[in-house]
């Protein structure tokens, strides 16, 4: 049977809330570290340019029924023409998104920059609460839970006969950690709120790759089919002028 716990309110004064504040201040910090160690890069224009051609193709797919067959079939040879189409790669134009970044060196030195102010603090930071907090019992969630919560919620108590819903404090880190993204974006705006789960999803990648891009929109626009919404609209607005009528 589960026990029920008597909270300390010391355990809340002097590990909850510093430990809160703490992350949420290393957060803050951390940002503006990478901020101040961001290089400023011009933006290719080829990029650019292959960026405006998806959004094009994208709005083309999606008012493919607007517009007439012969206009629709006109503008999908300019775009998925094998010859000259826009959204046509040639094999050998194809780009890596690696080596890209392994042959730019400021591409690299980005990449670097950016792992290295978010491993960092926060290695320093897991091995500070896990030599000074370790093994308190923080806090309780006021709402019952299934067992499978309890390697989430009790990371570093070894306790079975404990409730699932008290949380350790080792817990309480890695919940702020990967939640403080709502309290970020009041604080820096929504634009510069980037929790760390998206960080880490980050870390994987080396950026955009047009050539995948470009590739998916031309088969997404090849297999469309055109069905024109005009002669459909008539039959409706045909059928509501009869309504009324009657």
């Amino acid at each position: 049977m589960a026990e029920d716990l008597v909270l300390d309110t010391a355990i809340r004064d002097w590990v909850l809330i510093p430990l809160s504040v703490v992350m949420v201040l290393i957060g803050i910090l951390r940002y503006f570290v990478s901020k101040l160690m961001r290089s400023s890069t011009q933006p290719d224009p080829k990029i650019i340019k292959e960026g405006q051609v998806i959004i094009r193709a994208r709005n083309l797919r999606a008012g493919a029924n607007y517009i007439p067959a012969k206009s629709f079939r006109a503008r999908k040879v300019y775009y998925s023409n094998e010859e000259n189409g826009l959204l046509h790669v040639p094999k050998g134009q194809a780009q890596n998104p690696q080596a890209q970044m392994f042959s730019d060196p400021n591409m690299a030195m980005d990449m670097m920059k950016k792992n290295l102010s978010m491993i960092i603090p926060q290695t320093l930071t897991f091995a500070w609460v896990n030599f000074f907090f370790s093994g308190f019992v923080a806090a309780k969630i006021p709402f019952p839970l299934t067992q499978r919560f309890r390697t989430m919620l009790q990371n570093g108590i070894d306790l079975s006969t404990v409730d699932v819903s008290y949380v350790s404090s080792r817990s309480w880190y890695f919940l702020n950690l990967f939640g403080l993204r709502g309290l970020f974006s009041l604080i820096l705006g929504e634009e510069n709120a980037t929790d760390d789960t998206q960080r880490m999803m980050q870390m994987s990648g080396f950026g955009f790759d047009p050539s995948k891009s470009l590739g998916a929109e031309k088969d997404g626009l090849d297999i469309i089919q055109h069905d024109w919404a005009l002669p459909k609209f008539e039959q409706r607005a045909e059928a509501v002028l009869r309504k009324l009528v009657k």
